[in-house]
């Protein structure tokens, strides 16, 4: 039986073994205010004799019961009231019985301590709205350095969520916010936890002011990882945050190669990049790509993976007396590691990867230990050696009792005495010494090997084992059976994909024996994929095996193998299975241009049906788009091209191709995308389009339009060029706008005529040049104020709410855009309300009379009117006095009679008149109404 890496061996001393450690100690952080007086290191074994135990601190044993703050309880070293100026340091645990001693792995005690932060006021930080800002954590003094980091606002505990927009690095501590708002006004506070200690403290309070400004910023990374050394197994984690406004987006790749599938992860919104249990296959570089309208920014970051490991190592093992033995031992690793060996807690000298030993004897008995170490940590392989001495014995390996073998086979009978040093090994068959022959052949390890047997060699068969202290023997009978022989082989057949085959398979064997077939394909049993496979009996001799809609995973060597407990017969057919092509291999692009790129790939395999025919695919990386059969020269790629231009791409565009197989039997997977690729950069093509504006304020000349889609950049720098100019005017006017995302421009010029007509075109530019300019439009600039005011020519009341007023309007063919000059009347009680608070009514320039309503009741009223503009108002018309008519009666009049005639067509109705009211107007006449 075994434990872990060591086992138990019977001889002698057949109920003990030397100690398996089964608790060793572990790394300790012990905090430095901790409320427990106390610090236990764990060390447990399992052995027989139980183990005792000692302690060693660096390099000093520690002496148990000669002070106070050591003591053991079992294996495990108790230390009292814990010092850092005493206690730090290394600490081994050896655990020793009288098969041997072994060194546990080394295990630290540090001391964890998280200061206070200062208590000085922090600086107000003043940040333009859309910059990006960063606040300093500035940890206090600390161990371990496995802080975390998060950051209140304003008041505790409003911690700041996350997003992609701020980020807290767990590496610094610092707050970074990509584009600031006025809503991130606040004061902020650094909240640092140490895990290790259980302790958080958090810093003065830093107030965060921004500043009114929307400008733009390019993308500019701000958290970079640094280049990081890991160990194998284990997580790491990339930060990434970059400042810029609009927000940037980040993006995580393997720059020589792909990110581990299944083992990465990318969170916070692209700012943190995870790799778990880190393989060597995942060193490299690795990019950080941050970008926003305005401009992108990289950066690589190079991950090394370290670590010591085992390639060969030693394992226990119980040898002759007398005999040879090498314990190997060999570890891999970056740095490449050093071994050593201890025997017995001690350490082996002039060893590196081999213990030898020659002519064993007991004193080689003991425990030893395999040690590799590096800069990155320490592992051990332990190991008991046994060496036994003893007389020949059959107790737990005798000869098989019963030993079967088919006619004209083969026999081979099992000698395996325990014996130490190595006994002689004779045979003998009833009374029969054997020797060697040509049909009969005593191995070197004691096995008796019978050829082409007959009934003759059936009998009792016993091997006698025999060395200096003593000898024994053991003894089995042999029967000969009939052989298995293959009555119907299996057919080879030949099919494609999706279609069906059977195989059949019958033997004859011994009546006596139970007989078996097991089917396998290449050499693997067929026990799975129910899906496809379905074997069955077909009488007592015979099996058959249905493959339904094959695949070519399916294709190869079936073996039908007939098999009783003596023997067993193999015969195998094979399986042909065409199919569609595989996927290309190693697609790669060259020969970039503007708009087209080389591509070429290796054939994949053609699945036994020639290719007619290859597709491309390609697809834009930042816009993110599905693959698309792209176009190429030649346009039909025929079956044994290995080469293909890709055309009408788009330039300064990041792609990745993938090219697919196609033969009679259909379409194959395609390849593996190639590595990325961006097209190179020309002169933008596509000018800006819907250009339009005209005047706003006074003196200026406002030019809009649509901006140009992204994927018509063609290159960096992209920008604008404005050329406008009065419409008779021979010379144009430039201007440049490096926003690709702007809409707007406005020319200010104290002597731009107004309502002046402009031409205005646009075109767009890049690194590379510029484009071709857009169709002209035409707008005008602003007006100038009406200079002229309005002639009232009536104004009228209507009723004690309403009046009416008309004017001459203005000579509009004075103004050019004449549709833009309107009108507005303002009135108001002359003595009782203030100019200020006057009503107001709009009129459009084809208007030149209005209703006013919302009046006082006898009042009297001033009326104006003024002309105004997008430049603003003229002079007002001379004013108009009206006085508004007395209120209407505020009584109904009552009804106090009513008469129907006899003929019901008419009813006459008597009322009693309404007097008015002092302040109400002269009754004029009554309104009757009827209803049904």
């Amino acid at each position: 039986m075994c434990f872990e890496s060591l086992c138990v061996f019977f001889s002698d001393k057949s109920s003990g073994f030397g100690p398996v450690f089964e608790e060793q100690p572990v790394d300790t952080i012990y905090p430095e205010e901790s409320p427990e007086d106390k610090i236990i290191m764990s060390c447990r074994t399992r052995a027989n004799p139980p183990a005792t135990y000692r302690w060693w601190l660096d390099n000093t044993e520690i002496v148990i019961g000669n002070e106070d703050d050591y003591s053991l309880m079992g294996g495990n070293l108790v230390i009292s009231f814990p010092d850092r100026s005493k206690h730090a340091g290394n600490y081994s645990c050896l655990a020793s019985n009288e098969f041997g001693t072994l060194v546990s792995q080394k295990a630290s005690v540090q001391f964890g301590y998280l200061d206070m932060f200062s208590s000085d006021e922090r600086e107000a930080v003043y940040v333009k709205e859309g910059q990006g800002a960063v606040l300093l954590c500035d940890p206090p003094p600390h161990f371990p350095e496995d802080l975390s980091f998060r950051w209140m606002l304003n008041e505790f505990p409003e911690f700041i969520p996350l997003d992609k927009r701020r980020f807290v690095s767990q590496t610094t501590g610092n707050l970074y916010i990509s584009t600031v708002r006025a809503s991130d006004s606040g004061n902020y506070s650094c909240f640092v936890s140490s895990p290790s200690i259980a302790k958080s403290v958090f810093s003065k309070f830093i107030p965060l002011v921004p500043i009114a400004e929307r400008e733009k910023y390019p993308a500019d990374i701000k958290v970079k990882s640094p280049d990081t050394y890991t160990l194998l197994g284990q997580n790491v984690t990339l930060e990434c945050f970059a400042l810029g406004n609009p927000i940037p987006q980040i993006r995580w790749r393997k720059v020589d190669g792909d990110l581990p599938v299944e083992r990465h992860n990318i969170s916070m919104s692209g700012s943190l990049l995870h790799l778990y249990d880190i393989q060597y296959e995942d060193e490299g570089l690795y990019e950080c790509e941050a970008d926003n309208s305005k401009g992108k920014d990289r950066h690589k970051v190079h991950l090394y993976v370290e670590a010591p490991e085992w390639v060969e190592k030693i394992s226990s093992s119980e040898r002759d007396i007398g005999g040879d033995y090498i314990m190997s031992c060999l570890a891999s690793g970056k740095p490449k590691p050093h071994v050593h060996f201890l025997k017995n807690g001690r350490m082996v000298s002039s060893v590196k990867k081999n213990k030898s030993a020659f002519d064993l004897t007991f004193d080689d008995s003991g425990m030893y230990q395999c040690i590799a170490e590096n800069r990155h940590g320490t592992i051990y392989a332990n190991a008991e050696l046994r060496v036994f001495a003893g007389a020949p014995s059959f107790e737990w390996n005798p000869v098989k009792p019963k030993l079967l073998g088919a006619k004209n086979g083969r026999v081979v009978i099992d000698c395996k005495p325990r014996a130490a040093p190595r006994p002689s090994i004779s045979w003998s068959k009833g009374t029969e010494l054997l020797h060697n022959s040509s049909r009969i052949f005593i191995w070197p390890d004691g096995s008796l090997e019978l050829l082409n047997v007959t009934k003759s060699d059936e009998g009792k068969y016993t091997c006698l084992a025999e060395n200096d202290r003593g000898r024994a023997n053991s003894s089995g009978s042999l029967s000969v059976t009939d052989a298995t022989k293959i009555t119907l082989a299996p057919s080879s057949a030949d099919i494609s994909v999706g279609e069906s085959a059977r195989m059949e398979c019958a033997a004859s064997h011994d009546p006596t024996l139970d007989l078996t077939f097991i089917w396998s394909l290449d050499a693997h049993v067929i026990d799975r994929d129910r899906e496809h496979y379905e074997s069955k009996m077909a009488g007592t001799s015979s099996s058959e095996l249905l493959i339904s809609n094959t695949q070519l995973r399916h294709a190869g060597r079936y073996s039908c193998t007939a098999q009783t407990p003596v023997d067993n017969v193999t015969v195998s057919a094979e399986l042909v299975v065409r199919g569609p092509p595989g996927p290309p291999g190693g697609v790669r692009v060259d020969e970039v241009l503007t708009s087209s790129v080389r591509v070429t790939w290796s054939h994949g395999t053609d699945n036994l049906s020639p290719i007619s025919k290859y597709s491309i695919q390609y697809r834009d990386v930042q816009a993110q788009q599905d693959w698309r059969d792209a176009s190429t020269s030649p346009v039909n790629v025929e079956g044994n091209a290995e080469m293909a231009t890709v055309i009408n791409l788009t330039p300064w565009t990041e792609y990745e191709f993938r090219v697919i197989a196609t033969n009679t039997l259909g379409t194959g997977p395609p390849s593996d995308p190639s590595p990325k690729i961006t097209t190179r950069e020309t002169r933008p093509v596509v000018a800006p389009s819907d250009i339009g504006g005209g005047g706003e304020t006074s003196r200026e000349l406002t030019i809009t339009w649509m901006p140009v889609q992204p994927q018509y950049y063609y290159g960096s720098n992209f920008g604008y060029i404005i050329a406008f100019k009065p419409h008779n005017d021979p010379e144009w006017m430039r201007v440049t706008v490096t926003d690709p995302q702007a809409r707007k421009y406005v020319h200010k010029d104290s002597k731009i005529p107004p309502s002046t007509r402009f031409e205005v075109k646009m075109k767009a530019f890049n690194s590379q040049g510029e484009g071709p300019f857009s169709i002209s439009a035409f707008i005008y600039s602003s007006q100038d104020v009406p200079a002229e005011a309005p002639t009232i020519i009536e104004a009228r009341t209507l009723s004690a709410t309403e009046a009416v007023v008309s004017w001459v309007p203005l000579q509009l063919q004075t103004y050019v855009n004449f549709w833009s000059v309107l009108s507005q009347v303002r009135y108001w009680r002359e003595s009782v309300e203030n100019e200020a608070s006057a009503q107001r009514a709009l009129v459009s320039s084809r208007e030149n009379h209005t209703r006013l309503d919302n009046m006082k009741p006898n009042s009297h009223y001033l009326i104006e009117v003024r002309a105004y503009n997008g430049a603003g108002y003229g002079p007002a018309s001379q004013r108009h006095k009206i006085y508004t008519k007395k209120a209407p009666p505020s009584r109904p009049p009552k009804i106090i009679g009513t008469k129907m005639n006899y003929s019901g067509t008419t009813i006459n109705i008597a009322w009693e008149q309404v007097e008015p009211l002092a302040n109400e107007s002269t009754v004029e006449g009554y309104k009757v109404r009827t209803t049904p």
